[in-house]
């Protein structure tokens, strides 16, 4: 499959997240051959979660079921763009120890051989961007060989 065929979307329960799931439906929608994988990054366990008493095992079991909530949201919005339902595949990363979101969305991109990936830009503040980074500037510094698409 060519690489510009193969598009990863990062999703969350976020309307921007929506939004960049329209935008794909919108531009792509009609495109023969397309392949969309939905990513769903969750990040890791805080430290409380166990001493709750809880396993990594149950951690993934709820992420999951989260993420099959938000697959199913953006599967809808795909179809009414023509998007069919085979063209697309999921999949739920729990982030490992100290991993970012956007290093996640960079390993699922190389694994995979997407040629183009598509986040949401959420609206942080520049002191927030400054502390925290910005999931969608630091995957777009590191788009050498893939495009990124940008969804405000």
């Amino acid at each position: 499959m060519m690489p510009e065929k193969k598009i990863l979307i990062s999703v969350n329960e976020s309307e921007t997240s929506m939004k960049a799931v329209r935008y794909v439906g919108e531009m792509s929608g009609c495109l023969a051959g397309l392949d969309v994988c939905l990513l769903h990054v969750a990040p890791e366990p805080p430290p409380y979660y166990y001493l709750e008493g809880n396993s990594l095992k149950d951690y993934v079991r709820e992420k999951e079921a989260r993420a099959d909530e938000i697959f199913q949201v953006a599967f809808d919005l795909l179809a009414e763009y023509g998007v069919p339902k085979e063209s697309i595949s999921t999949r739920t990363y729990i982030a490992e120890q100290a991993e970012t979101i956007s290093s996640a969305i960079l390993t699922v991109q190389e694994e995979g051989g997407f040629g183009t990936v598509v986040v949401g830009k959420r609206g942080v503040s520049k002191a927030e961007e400054f502390l925290f980074g910005s999931i969608s500037n630091a995957v777009a510094q590191h788009c050498a060989s893939f495009a990124v698409w940008i969804v405000a």
